[in-house]
């Protein structure tokens, strides 16, 4: 019913600050006094929680707030007082900050509630503690500053309450993001870092780790709320899931708590992100030790962190191993020693220090309905042989906020008051004024710290990573192992020791806490379908792509002249293809076109050596000698297509082999003719042989080559070939090929010869029947047979051959088509020549004509 109570004392309050604010400077209900007051010049209000807790005395159904009873005392804001008493007797004992001025305070106890805290704010804003009177509230603010509060959700009903008037507040440990809105809260201040900060810092703290899957719980009101937003935002940026994100609160009923405990138990991840303070934490410790749940790896925030009475709670060790950020340690000289003296609490205010006495160490001042098993106060008892959460220094770093924030007023003043040898004033000043100049101070402590304020109104962010290490003491001892400084950048932020860390269960690895495993190099990641994104499957990269990284999103494609190693992890060069020396095909080939070539030299050497022979005169040897050159030139001219294409070699081997081949069917072609006008020349009244003499033969065989040529030079001019590297017949490899350029120029080379040869072919065909002495044109017949076979097979041969197969086919077709006219025309004469000598007559030759 707590909150209940809460809920409907805030609403209350706020109608009775509305209703009276239109009429007059008054305050209904319960009267509010300060527990800690002292006069001075200016006067500086302070709110604290005394008490941690509060319970209504009666219910009351009017618009009148119901009165809180306070209990349970909260040390920790007694420390936070005792720094803003240090800090205004230095600045009162101080020749140099604020001469002739004397500071006075009043301070009031909020008892952990949202609605006193707006009515004790109201108290010092007005200066009416309980008045029924009915003046307009027209004079300004009774205090300078407020101080205060410590928790989130009371300074946004404390600042957005006196927002409007423009008194300025410093809290020295509210970190919600949410009071940095400085058109709800204009006059908010604060001496620690804004929870932006700290949410950021705890994504790259938990990413620093490889934790992507993780749990988190926080505490259910403003502070917790909204840090916890800002946290899940930036954890999403980084690639980081929250498996669930719980609310928790102290007063939560059982039936809550335990579906918490439940969630937690079947959970998968193995860290928790607690967002709370330590009120909270305390409780859930106790349930987290009553249900046995241990084991987890702990990430806190400054709310818990380093806090001393929570690590002496954590008895199981269920926080041990912990880390998490904390507001780096700060040293005020005589603080520690202060806050220990509290008798000066005596003159400031009587009744809180006797309260403070008897709970501190459990006596009690003698009174007349005392009971006898009552320990009695002497007033001598010793602070210095306790220990208890008062005497743990471990907050130092807010104590040191508190006193930060208190001298932040007095310089302030002193610049506004004319503070040089003896200030020119001693009224307290206009709240607006002062407020302008309060967000532009910049002051050194006595222990050289810098303080000032951002454009928001906020200390510059900066933490000490905290790890909880085990020692033989009653506690775990916080270690610092690693700092977060938001001024510089991104990738320079955090720097942590991770070989002085010590993890949770006494690990020596960092815990591992993923929904699915890191995709190794070579895969990407796969969201599985209905899951966050860090659940995932590892997908290999297809052929020609590659991740070279851990927990890839995409598979990169590899530059076209590279292919994806077997790993998929690294883009290597491509192998490249073409028809080389090297290779055996390439060797068998070259020797091939190399014999050709010997054998059509040896055959000339035959036909020159027996040149007066009548078989070689009867083969008009003229034109044999010009076809045994231009088939040699063929079979030399293989070789232009073997090793890498360059632009000269894909020019020449095809202009090559088209003249080459023209001149040896141009030579063919003549001796054909030539034998057909022989036998024409012997019919009476034919004399075709003038018209067919050797000039005409030499023009002819020139004319047809010279066709050629124009064609070569026409193809060479308007589109030559060139080297191309061919990228899609392989994925993986690279075919060096020379692309032809003007595919009607290479036709047209190809048909050109192709038109010759079947010319020839038809002219030996008619020319078959002659006498079997002189049977040269069957010889003709057959090579041209074997001629136009070949190259009628090359066409498709050429076109469905892979990469340097296609070279080697064309090669093949130069070569065959070769040796068959070298042989057809050629051997049998040869066999003649060398082996038959008696049929190389004149009579043999003619002797079957003559009997014809």
């Amino acid at each position: 019913m707590e909150p209940f109570f809460a809920l409907m004392h805030v609403v209350m309050t706020i109608i009775t600050f509305t209703r009276a604010n239109e009429t007059a400077c008054t305050l209904q209900g319960q009267p509010v006094y300060p527990q800690l007051w002292k006069d001075g010049d200016i006067i500086i209000g302070g709110v604290f929680s005394f008490h941690s807790s509060w319970e209504v005395k009666q219910i009351t159904y009017s618009f009148t707030p119901p009165p809180l009873n306070c209990i349970s005392l909260n040390y920790r804001d007694f420390q936070y007082v005792q720094s803003m008493l240090f800090a205004v007797e230095e600045i009162n004992n101080s020749s140099t900050l604020l001469p002739g001025v004397s500071l006075g305070y009043k301070i009031y106890d909020t008892c952990g509630s949202m609605a006193m805290a707006v009515r004790v704010t109201m108290a010092l804003a007005n200066g009416h503690e309980n008045t029924s009177s009915a003046g307009p509230c027209t004079k300004q603010a009774y205090v300078q500053t407020i101080l205060g509060d410590t928790t989130s959700s009371a300074c946004m009903a404390m600042a957005k309450t006196i927002g409007p008037f423009k008194l300025p507040m410093i809290s020295h440990y509210a970190t919600c993001e949410c009071l940095s809105d400085k058109i709800k809260y204009p006059s908010f201040l604060r001496t620690i870092t804004s929870d932006y900060y700290q949410s950021r810092a705890l994504a790259e703290l938990v990413r620093h780790f490889g934790w992507t899957w993780v749990g988190a719980i926080r505490t259910d009101d403003d502070y917790g709320n909204n840090g916890m937003a800002t946290f899940t935002k930036m954890a999403e940026q980084m690639g980081i899931c929250l498996e669930y994100s719980l609310p928790f609160f102290r007063t939560y009923p059982e039936d809550k708590v335990i579906r918490i405990i439940e969630q937690i138990k079947s959970s998968t991840s193995r860290v928790i992100v607690g967002f709370l303070v330590h009120w909270d934490l305390e409780v859930l410790l106790h349930k987290f030790v009553e249900y046995n749940i241990t084991g987890y790896q702990w990430v806190g925030t400054e709310g818990w962190i380093s806090d001393s009475v929570i690590a002496s709670m954590d008895k199981h060790h269920i926080l041990q191993g912990a880390v998490g950020l904390a507001i780096p340690k700060t040293q005020v000289t005589g603080l520690k020693e202060f806050i220990l003296d509290i008798k000066p609490l005596k003159s400031s205010g009587s009744a809180i220090f006797t309260e403070l006495w008897e709970d501190l160490f459990q006596c009690k001042y003698s009174t007349k309905n005392d009971s006898v098993f009552t320990t009695p106060c002497t007033g001598k008892e010793e602070l210095s042989q306790m220990q208890n959460t008062f005497t743990d220094m471990s907050l130092m770093p807010i104590f040191s906020n508190v006193y930060k924030g208190v001298y932040a007023v007095a310089h302030t003043l002193h610049n506004l008051l004319g503070c040089k040898g003896k200030c020119d004033s001693k009224k307290q000043l206009d709240p607006l004024t002062f407020l302008t100049h309060l967000r532009k101070v910049r002051f050194k402590t006595k222990d050289g710290e810098e303080v000032y304020f951002d454009e928001k109104g906020e200390a510059v962010a900066k933490y000490e990573v905290i790890n909880w290490q085990p020692t033989k003491k009653k506690h775990d001892e916080f270690v610092t192992v690693g700092l977060y400084d938001a001024s510089l950048p991104v990738k320079d932020r955090l720097a942590v020791n991770m070989e002085s860390i010590v993890w949770a269960n006494n690990v020596t690895k960092v815990p591992v806490s993923v929904c699915s495993e890191s995709c190794p190099p070579g895969t990407r990641k796969g969201v599985k379908k209905g899951k966050p994104i860090c659940c995932y499957d590892c997908i290999p990269c297809t052929e020609g792509e590659i991740s070279n990284t851990t927990d890839s999103v995409t598979c990169l494609r590899c530059h076209q002249d590279f292919w994806s190693n077997l790993q998929k992890d690294a883009c290597v060069e491509k192998e490249t293809e073409f028809l080389s020396f090297e290779e055996i095909m390439g060797i068998l080939l070259t020797i091939i076109s190399i014999v050709g070539a010997f054998i059509t030299m040896i055959i000339a050497v035959i036909f020159f050596k027996y040149k007066n022979t009548p078989i070689v005169k009867a083969n008009n040897s003229e034109l044999s000698f010009l076809l045994l050159f231009s088939l040699m030139l063929c079979f030399l001219c293989s070789l232009t297509f073997i090793g890498q294409p360059t632009e000269w070699s894909c020019m020449l081997r095809h202009t090559a082999f088209g003249i080459t081949f023209v001149l040896c069917i141009s030579c063919v072609l003549g001796k054909t003719v030539v034998v057909l006008m022989a036998f024409r020349a012997t019919i009476p009244g034919h004399n075709v042989m003038k018209w067919f003499g050797p000039p005409q033969q030499r023009l002819s065989v020139l004319g047809f080559t010279l066709i050629q040529v124009l064609i070569c030079v026409l193809w060479l001019t308007i589109s030559p070939p060139f080297p191309f590297k061919n990228l899609n017949y392989f994925k993986e490899k690279i075919i060096l090929e020379c692309d032809v350029g003007s595919s009607i120029g290479f036709w047209a080379v190809l048909g050109y010869i192709g038109f010759l040869a079947l010319l020839c072919f038809i002219l030996a065909f008619l020319a078959r029947k002659l006498p079997d002495k002189f049977n040269e044109a069957k010889f003709i017949t057959f090579s041209m047979l074997i001629f136009c076979a070949v190259w009628i097979a090359f066409i498709p041969a050429y076109v469905s051959s892979p990469g340097k197969f296609t070279v080697a086919v064309e090669i093949f077709a130069i070569l065959a088509s070769s040796f068959g006219l070298l042989f057809c025309i050629f051997l049998p004469k040869c066999y003649v020549i060398l082996l038959k000598p008696e049929k190389n007559s004149k009579k043999h030759m003619m002797g079957k004509m003559a009997s014809n």
